[in-house]
């Protein structure tokens, strides 16, 4: 969850949506994200939405502790009951990130789940995610959340590398990411994500081969592969600033990229996604499928984003002000805006065309439908989609995907 809330009009202090939010809702997926803010301590590239111990420490009190976290985000589950009414639309997907939300207990996990599933009710093959910090776990705890219904965990992995983690903050053992892999099978865990990040300060070609390598080394199903992106304000970058570590440029990103899915390609993994490859249909990540395909989520927890027919809207910050709305009957919802017909076009090319089946080029106007014609000539559309009218990204255009977007948006 980024750290800075958009503006947007007040959300009202019941949560209710327009009526329209849920015309047609029986035909869009419905899912549930899980945001857990605690970190134990904070990583140098991070803009996320989280906190330490240190920094609540005299903010907030026992309400932002994470000792009572659980039943929080289960009474604001609740409330997403009562606002949806009658909604008959079981849960399909359930992903909690944070954050690092295995710093919770296993059973902390399984109470939100057992909420959600009281008051929403489970698709029969819903997936049931969370993302785990490798040193936050071990085995026992995997088979607690096996136990309380998990069916896929995300490890953040980032490197294999000691010194690239180094420059990361990230705190864990090269080695062990791969270590949770096995144990999460043993556990029953079918599938399995390991998330990594290219382009950190000082990474060279062959540590970025050799984190791929260990990745491909512990076999899991699913491979999520990021470029660094800098944020302002973050540790990493005041680093960059003083010059004492060097900025990875845009051509270095785009040779890890193109490693990345030589070596994944060649391993039996197809991207499905730009930043993401899975080895069949079922290790992809359907609760971020429910993402891109703009169908309807509800976020729960501070910082919190959710979605519900073409209405957007945000929770407060702070896990104390988010506890202290709920405890007093509150929507924790900071605010929210009502998406036209133009903001939800635009919002289904940029999203879609990520896609390996792109998006559809009905959805562009003329400026953007000239510029999907000249993306074909140049090599950055596939020439097979467009016939079947869709504008797709080839290899080249994923490379240059975000200037691809900005030019069909027109």
């Amino acid at each position: 969850m980024p750290s800075v809330l958009p503006d947007g009009e007040p959300m009202p202090e019941d949560g209710a949506l327009p009526r329209h939010a849920l015309d047609g809702s029986g035909q869009r997926p419905l899912g549930f994200y899980l945001h857990v803010p605690y970190c134990a301590t904070r990583c140098g590239y991070c803009d996320f939405n989280t906190y330490t111990a240190s920094e609540l420490r005299g903010s907030g009190g026992a309400l932002a502790s994470r000792d009572n976290y659980a039943e929080t985000v289960a009474e604001e589950i609740r409330l997403a009951r009562k606002v949806l009414g009658d909604d008959p639309r079981p849960v399909e997907t359930v992903f909690v990130g944070g954050g690092t939300p295995t710093l919770l207990p296993a059973a902390d996990l399984g109470r939100m789940i057992a909420t959600i599933r009281d008051e929403f009710g489970l698709a029969e093959d819903a997936e049931v995610s969370t993302e785990a910090n490798p040193e936050s776990v071990d085995p026992r705890y995997l088979e607690e959340l096996r136990a309380a219904g998990f069916n896929r965990v995300s490890f953040g992995m980032q490197s294999a590398r000691q010194h690239v983690l180094k420059i990361l903050d990230r705190t864990h053992t090269p080695g062990r990411p791969e270590a949770c892999v096995a144990e999460a099978r043993a556990a029953g865990f079918e599938h399995v994500n390991l998330d990594l990040i290219y382009g950190t300060p000082g990474e060279s070609d062959d540590d970025w081969r050799a984190s791929l390598d260990a990745v491909l080394g512990a076999a899991p199903d699913h491979v999520s592969a990021y470029a660094l992106i800098v944020e302002e304000g973050t540790q990493l970058a005041r680093r960059i600033r003083r010059g004492e570590v060097p900025m990875t440029d845009d051509d270095a990103h785009a040779d890890r990229y193109l490693i990345a899915e030589e070596t994944l390609s060649a391993a039996g993994f197809s991207w499905y996604e730009v930043s993401n490859w899975a080895t069949s249909e079922a290790g992809r990540c359907r609760h971020n499928e429910l993402y891109w395909r703009g169908a309807d989520w509800w976020g729960a927890g501070p910082g919190a984003h959710s979605h519900v027919g073409g209405v957007r809207w945000w929770n407060v910050k702070h896990p104390g002000a988010y506890a202290q709305a709920l405890s007093e009957g509150r929507s924790p919802g900071a605010g929210r805006e009502v998406l036209s017909e133009e903001d939800r076009r635009v919002e289904r090319i940029l999203l879609e065309l990520r896609l390996e089946e792109g998006c559809p080029l009905a959805l562009l106007k003329p400026a953007g439908a000239a510029a999907a014609a000249r993306a074909l000539a140049d090599g950055l559309l596939r020439a097979e989609a467009y016939e079947q009218g869709r504008a797709a990204l080839t290899l080249r255009g994923r490379l240059l995907a975000d200037a691809v977007v900005r030019d069909l948006v027109d």
